[in-house]
């Protein structure tokens, strides 16, 4: 045997990360074949047709006007209260909910989703997420000694499962009397599905009936990390005002995201905003996340903090930024629309795709037939249940002939 020195629960298998993986050999095919002869449909960032990365200039010009002490300065644990504000305006709009707010701010979602699973699970629970996911959920939870319970994503209509959803929610708060649920929402990574107003409903009627039981503690994660890429104007924001009112052991936790708005991906920038009818919850919330902050990165990025607090107080870089992004937005749609378009006249089966940077494509085979792809110079992720398809990476012309090539690829595996 090997000598171990990291502690029992430290020691994880010796892997680097899978898309990150694909992403250089990717970039190594681009090398040797040329950027026309590949595509490239690996990492969750907006490229333009150029395979460039596509850095918003409202945002990267407010950078590099702050000052130094600005951009070098330490921000307060929970982050400047001028941000915490203007994070909440960006996230709502028009559709703030009437309740208690809190902010704290996290280097990116990814800080919100490891405080709501460290701060509201207890060790060996089981955190619920639908079974088409991102996958540092698992990791973050298994970090901690927590479990993740998978839901079915959709149903043989291709339509959200709210009865597996209700079955796997309902199971898990009888057993362990509080529950985190995951929801990725609007367009979910890795599949593009954004839960309609309607579907909200039935997922709060659910969270409601077992709030009734007052000693249910129920935990609604919402990963809003791609909503800045979602929906036309606000209309995917409406779900948001429904978090009025609830029942004071329903806690709503927002996982924001600078990462993709503001394209600072590595700036690590963004908030946990926690919502409650009850102003001790949200208080509780905030303390609790402030703590976390300083046992683990202390503070946040107060450079990316300065950039949205400044856009968002001058109406006129608002604007900028809006129109921006708004440029992005369509070139965005149009390609996840040639993606959908060419597996229609093709025959690919895709799941039902609504906004964002993903397509995902149901298959048995995933890990064979993305390293069959590789050979046609077509990068695409295996997810355990599909193949991941990243529109947001990949020109609009790649993205209509891409289905044909996949389709190909996976008739074959399956002869």
């Amino acid at each position: 045997m090997g000598l171990n020195m990291v502690a029992a629960h430290a020691k994880w298998p010796e892997e680097n990360d899978a898309i990150f993986g694909l992403a250089a050999k990717a970039k190594q095919a681009i090398d040797k074949y040329g950027k026309d002869n590949v595509i490239d449909s690996t990492l969750g960032a907006l490229v333009d047709d150029d395979g460039n990365l596509i850095c918003l200039d409202t945002v990267f010009s407010e950078l590099k006007s702050l000052p130094n002490a600005q951009i070098a300065a330490y921000a307060q644990v929970a982050g400047q209260d001028d941000f915490l504000d203007a994070v909440q305006d960006a996230c709502f709009k028009e559709y703030r909910p009437k309740a208690y707010i809190k902010a704290v701010a996290t280097p990116g979602g990814t800080g919100a989703v490891r405080h709501a699973i460290w701060n509201y699970t207890n060790e060996g629970e089981s955190v619920l997420v639908c079974d088409w996911f991102w996958s540092p959920y698992v990791t973050i939870s298994e970090e901690f000694g927590r479990k993740v319970t998978n839901f079915e994503f959709f149903n043989e209509k291709g339509e959200f499962n709210i009865n597996s959803f209700k079955e796997k929610f309902e199971d898990l708060l009888r057993k362990q009397k509080r529950l985190v649920t995951v929801l990725n929402t609007p367009a979910n990574n890795p599949t593009g599905y954004s839960l309609s107003d309607e579907e909200w409903d039935e997922v709060l009627s659910i969270a409601k009936e077992n709030a009734k039981d007052p000693e249910n503690k129920i935990i609604l994660l919402v990963d809003v990390a791609y909503i800045d890429y979602a929906g036309v104007g606000s209309e995917r924001r409406k779900f948001f005002s429904k978090f009025s009112d609830l029942p004071e052991n329903i806690f709503v936790i927002v996982a924001y995201s600078m990462s993709k708005g503001y394209t600072m991906y590595g700036m690590r920038s963004g908030a946990a905003i926690g919502i409650s009818s009850k102003e001790e919850v949200v208080n509780e919330f905030y303390y609790s996340c402030m703590h976390a902050n300083r046992a683990n990165w202390s503070n946040g990025t107060r450079g990316a903090m300065s950039v949205m607090t400044n856009i968002a107080k001058d109406p006129a870089k608002k604007k900028a930024y809006e129109e921006e992004v708004n440029k992005y937005k369509t070139m965005l749609r149009n390609r996840a629309n040639a993606f959908v378009e060419g597996a229609q006249e093709c025959g690919l089966d895709i799941l039902p795709y609504r906004d964002g940077f993903f397509v995902s494509i149901p298959c048995n085979n995933s890990k064979e037939a993305s390293a069959e792809l590789i050979k046609e110079n077509l990068f695409v992720v295996a997810l355990q249940k599909g193949l991941r398809f990243a529109v947001c990476a990949v020109a609009e012309d790649k993205c209509r002939i891409a289905p044909a090539k996949i389709k190909k690829v996976l008739d074959s595996l399956n002869k």
